[in-house]
C-alpha cells in the first residue's frame, strides 16, 4: 500500500480560507442585538393578541 502524503483534510479544502477571511464591507450585528429585537418583536405580538 502507498503511503498518503500530508495530513490535510480533503472535505475542508478552501472552506477554512473562506472563513478565515474578515471582509471590511459586510454589515456585522452583535448577537445581543439580534436576542433584544426578537424579544421586542415577540412582546409586540404579544401585546397586539392582548389587544384584539
Amino acid at each position: 500500500m502507498a503511503k498518503k502524503k500530508g495530513g490535510r483534510m480533503i472535505s475542508s479544502a478552501g472552506l477554512v480560507t473562506y472563513y478565515d477571511s474578515e471582509d471590511r464591507r459586510q454589515v456585522t450585528i452583535d448577537p445581543k442585538t439580534v436576542i433584544a429585537v426578537t424579544i421586542g418583536i415577540a412582546v409586540f405580538i404579544y401585546v397586539l393578541n392582548l389587544i384584539y
